[in-house]
């Protein structure tokens, strides 16, 4: 059994919106197609799924189509999303929460990823999601406060 990365990924960002409208931009498929995906499907229930796929129409992956998605572990509506996907190896998955607390101007949302296994092939896909993260966060933010489509 491979041990697992103890560092987690952490990303944070306030976005000028209503707490339920970021909400619903992540954990829905016409919100993640809108700035994020191709062709989602999210089940957004605990025992639900969640379905990623991206294609090159977007130039997020370079030829082809890309999917990945697991369960959807915990939905606590308008505040918390969890689920599972597997950006190594489909042979484990890691864990996703995403929190969403409302603030002054807006919404906090937080991602912790974690259960990475301390590989080589997990590292890389450990760092390729840190990067990865940030720049969604960043993609919601421009599109939930302003309308930016990707």
């Amino acid at each position: 059994m491979n041990q697992t990365i103890e560092t987690e990924i952490k990303h944070s960002t306030m976005i000028k919106a209503p707490i339920e409208q970021v909400f619903d931009a992540i954990t829905t498929a016409e919100g993640l197609d809108k700035w994020f995906t191709n062709g989602a499907v999210v089940d957004r229930r605990s025992g639900g799924e969640i379905k990623f796929r991206w294609t090159n129409e977007r130039g997020m992956v370079s030829g082809g189509i890309i999917e990945d998605g697991g369960p959807v572990l915990e939905v606590e509506e308008p505040n918390r999303f969890v689920f599972q996907w597997h950006p190594d190896k489909n042979t484990y998955a890691t864990t996703v929460e995403i929190t969403f607390q409302s603030v002054e101007k807006g919404t906090l949302v937080s991602i912790r990823e974690y259960g990475f296994h301390d590989t080589q092939a997990g590292r890389e896909a450990f760092m390729g999601c840190a990067t990865g993260w940030g720049e969604a966060l960043t993609l919601l933010k421009f599109y939930v406060e302003h309308g930016i489509t990707y």
